[in-house]
């Protein structure tokens, strides 16, 4: 069996010295303040089966929710012995926030192959990777609920917040399988338990927000709490599950965390509007009780737990 502990301390040396630049930051929450960006994340009506859709707004909210968990990203990347030389596999890359870390850890050596539906999100992670300076990437535009990777034989894949929103997440964990070589590697890191998203004190109309969240993916076709499944379906496509651990913290508007609900509620009221969820009367009560926490010193957030799944292919 693949031992975490027993192969990663000399790769928690070699990560080290490598730098983790930090993502696009926005200097009002619009506007892109690195110019890398200019003129390459325009609106797309052509993608708006995205849950919170591909527009400036999310492409911003994603690189803040990168920073905000980058820390426990890439401890768990030491752990399972991500190194350069490793070909990776990202599943749905989004922006390519992780795709230039991982490009960055594995080196010329190694190789990151950026999967992402999303043909929008794949230019703004082309012009970011291209800011960061790694030329081995390779881009693929694919639904992986229609197409196949293949077998690739590639030593580990990284999956970030994509189960919980395909039709099939047994179907992509099979994909996945495909894709990795005898001993590779998979880590997810995936919701199991979203209604843990709660602000104290209590606010009622934040409350609610969760429960139209959690809708709003279900309807898609998502599954909100795909994290409990997960195991059974590693275990079917062949993999060995070596650890499971929660993940969620619990914090106060001096946290930096914050700023990812902060972010989050914004944007996914605004959302649920346009798709003619909610009432302008309901996204109104949210957007005041959430401004009414955020003023509050004493206010408190627990964030929506997610299990890092670390699986080896047999």
């Amino acid at each position: 069996m693949h031992s975490l502990n027993a192969t990663n301390r000399a790769a928690q040396q070699r990560y080290s010295g490598t730098e983790f630049q930090a993502g696009p930051r926005l200097s009002d929450g619009r506007k892109r303040a690195n110019s890398a960006w200019s003129g390459i994340v325009s609106s797309s009506a052509g993608e708006t089966d995205y849950v919170l859709g591909t527009h400036d707004e999310e492409v911003a909210r994603l690189g803040l929710q990168h920073r905000v968990w980058r820390d426990v990203v890439t401890e768990c990347w030491q752990r399972v012995g991500i190194t350069p030389g490793w070909r990776v596999v990202d599943v749905g890359a989004g922006p390519g926030y992780a795709t230039a870390d991982l490009a960055e850890i594995v080196g010329p050596t190694g190789a990151v192959l950026a999967v992402e539906r999303s043909g929008r999100f794949l230019e703004v992670a082309r012009a970011w990777c291209r800011s960061r300076g790694v030329a081995n990437v390779e881009f693929r535009e694919a639904d992986l609920m229609e197409v196949s990777l293949g077998d690739l034989t590639y030593d580990a894949a990284w999956c970030r917040w994509v189960a919980n929103f395909v039709s099939s997440p047994p179907r992509l964990v099979a994909n996945i399988a495909g894709a990795l070589r005898p001993g590779g590697v998979v880590v997810f890191h995936e919701y199991s338990d979203y209604a843990t998203f709660r602000f104290m004190p209590v606010r009622p109309a934040l409350e609610s927000f969760c429960t139209e969240v959690m809708a709003s993916w279900s309807a898609a076709g998502g599954d909100p709490n795909v994290a409990r499944d997960l195991p059974q379906f590693l275990v079917e496509a062949g993999f060995r599950v070596l650890e499971i651990r929660p993940r969620v913290r619990t914090v106060s508007p001096r946290d930096y965390t914050w700023q990812w609900p902060k972010s989050f509620v914004e944007i996914n009221v605004a959302r649920l509007r346009e798709l003619g969820c909610v009432s302008d009367t309901w996204a109104a009560d949210v957007l005041r009780e959430f401004a009414a926490a955020d003023a509050d010193p004493h206010a408190w957030f627990t964030t929506p737990m997610f299990l890092e799944i670390v699986a080896e292919k047999k």
